[in-house]
């Protein structure tokens, strides 16, 4: 068994800010020395979470509308009397998502659906600095 452990790192804008992170996780496969194990990706912080979505404007949209309406910004959240930094929704939105992900790899290919790539989701109400650890693991 072999286990690669790499980083993939970048700048987001907050506020709902949704990146597609398919091409740098593929690299970072296609360089390790697995060929068919998993791919595990977790996010350092605690106002992101990560999924996989058919990454085009519509459904991002729709993703974003759908989680103004179960998790709204407006409300009043025990987190900002706390610590008044107004981002009480972007806590509770990313422990909802999740702050992980496994995918297979066969072949040195991450087993995705055609239209399924992973999305990075940044719901902190501010720019910031991101983290992705990935494991890559398997022979």
């Amino acid at each position: 068994m072999t286990t690669a452990t790499k980083n993939i790192t970048f700048q987001t804008k907050g506020n709902y800010d949704v990146l597609d992170i398919t091409l740098q996780v593929t690299r970072e496969v296609e360089e390790s020395e697995v060929s068919n194990g998993i791919v595990t990706l977790f996010i350092c912080g605690s106002t992101a979470g990560i999924t996989t979505v058919e990454y085009e404007p519509g459904l991002v949209k729709d993703f974003g509308d759908m989680w103004d309406r179960i998790v709204p910004r407006d409300m009043p959240y025990e987190h900002n009397k706390a610590w008044g930094d107004g981002n009480g929704h972007s806590h509770v939105r990313a422990s909802m998502l999740g702050a992980s992900l496994t995918i297979p790899v066969v072949d040195k290919e991450l087993a995705l659906g055609t239209w399924q790539q992973i999305i990075f989701v940044d719901f902190d109400n501010r720019p910031r600095s991101r983290k992705i650890l990935l494991q890559i693991m398997g022979d």
